[in-house]
């Protein structure tokens, strides 16, 4: 059950928020096979995003800036989304809104990806703001979760090499 209310963040948040993590890594494939695999269907993540178990969009196509998405993580975190930059084939960015665990005050996602050469140098960043006791843990798991979404990143390489997205 989803029941914490963030507070609403725009992009320039990614600059302001007090916790930071990102994963970086050059992908083979190149922007647009990625962005398409990274928005047109988000209920294909569980296949290359391993610690994501069920995410899909709230709503019908077309999607784009507004859309809603609810993810579930490993371990029974459960977020609904609203996107609001779908730049394609470069960046997409959405913010939490609700969670259902407490603690959590904002929270917003940016992916980037950027051509160099034949393929494409992929940013994945989380930026938020949550009580001490989760920053803290943040923190302390930075270098796991950073590993974790660069595997995330190269999932998706896999995965849009294959054309499935």
């Amino acid at each position: 059950m989803v029941r914490e209310h963030l507070r609403p963040v725009t992009p320039e948040y990614l600059d302001a928020a007090p916790v930071r993590l990102v994963a970086a890594a050059r992908l083979a494939a190149p922007p647009e096979a990625l962005f398409r695999a990274l928005t047109e269907d988000c209920s294909t993540w569980p296949l290359w995003f391993p610690e994501v178990t069920r995410a899909g969009y709230t709503g019908p196509p077309p999607y784009g800036p507004g859309a809603g998405r609810a993810v579930r993580l490993r371990g029974g975190a459960h977020f609904v989304e609203s996107v609001l930059l779908w730049e394609r084939p470069h960046r997409f960015v959405y913010r939490v809104e609700q969670v259902n665990f407490p603690g959590a005050h904002a929270w917003l996602e940016e992916w980037r990806l950027d051509p160099a050469g034949p393929g494409t140098d992929a940013r994945y960043t989380l930026a938020f703001d949550v009580s001490r006791p989760l920053e803290w843990a943040a923190r302390a798991l930075r270098p796991v979760v950073v590993r974790s979404l660069r595997r995330a990143l190269h999932g998706l390489d896999a995965f849009a090499a294959r054309g499935e997205g």
